[in-house]
């Protein structure tokens, strides 16, 4: 039985990105008799707002889409900081007190990511006092994997190149789990059997098998579908004012007819749909 799920972060409306992200794995699950799930992924901080979690049910509804709702990430915290304590336990994390800007001011190379972890605080003794984030040993890890492969259901077998992205952060000074460590953890407590998201996230997906192969993890597949652009050629996101569905529901429109036009690929003007991100695979 197919298990998907779709877990939107309650920091800003859905619009029509997440609107085909949750369609594709509302649709892939359905077809094969399985579960679609919903998690909302509500641990950013102060830019969680609880009431869009409300929003976001209505605007699935209105889309015509039928999920079972799993625990949010903010009822899971003893499961990260565990998961956490087990990996520096084994000397696979290290402290990190390393800006963005300290990370683009000393890097020598760029990554799928923008400037690539020198490394900078790998050796360093940094007071416990100190506040810092918690990096991931990527070679140490490798170690004791050994190679791992991992499937994309559009794009074949994969190489798992977590090296790709560097010694990546799982805890982060303001928050208790990283999107790579919690969807990682979350995705295996809630049994997903093939995770779908944008190719946008391809290259996490390395970074994700890794853990779970150092965490004795189940294996998904994923499914790793197509961007929704918008005009100016750049995905739809909250940040740059994508219109909301929200908005498009309380002004009349019909939701299940929207659905119906995305699935097939009938968008609205200025919307396309991306090729593959050749350089993520």
């Amino acid at each position: 039985m197919t298990v998907t799920r779709f877990a939107p972060s309650p920091n800003g409306p859905l619009h029509l990105g997440h609107a085909f992200s949750a369609i594709v794995a509302h649709d892939l699950a359905k077809a094969d008799g399985g579960r679609f799930l919903l998690r909302i992924e509500d641990i950013d901080g102060p830019r969680s707002r609880p009431e869009l979690a409300d929003e976001f049910r209505r605007d699935l509804e209105w889309l015509g889409l039928e999920w079972t709702e799993v625990a949010p990430q903010s009822a899971r915290l003893g499961r990260y900081a565990e998961a956490a304590q087990a990996l520096q336990d084994r000397g696979l994390l290290y402290r990190c007190r390393c800006t963005r800007a300290d990370i683009a001011a000393n890097a020598t190379e760029t990554g799928p990511d923008g400037p690539f972890y020198p490394g900078t605080c790998k050796a360093a003794a940094i007071p416990e006092t100190e506040p810092a984030a918690w990096r991931l040993d990527v070679a140490g890890a490798l170690a004791e994997t050994g190679p791992l492969e991992w499937t994309d259901t559009l794009h074949g077998d994969q190489p798992a190149r977590p090296q790709l992205l560097g010694d990546v952060m799982l805890v982060r000074k303001d928050l208790p789990a990283s999107y790579h460590l919690a969807a990682t953890l979350d995705d295996a407590a809630d049994g997903v059997t093939l995770v779908t998201r944008g190719a946008d996230l391809f290259n996490a997906t390395h970074v994700h098998r890794l853990l779970q192969g150092v965490f004795g993890l189940p294996v998904p597949r994923w499914h790793h579908h197509p961007l929704l652009l918008g005009d100016d050629g750049r995905k739809l996101a909250k940040r740059r004012g994508s219109p909301s569905l929200a908005d498009r529901r309380l002004a009349g429109e019909d939701g299940r007819a929207l659905a119906d036009d995305l699935r097939q690929a009938r968008f609205p003007a200025g919307i396309t749909l991306s090729p593959f991100l050749s350089g993520e695979a």
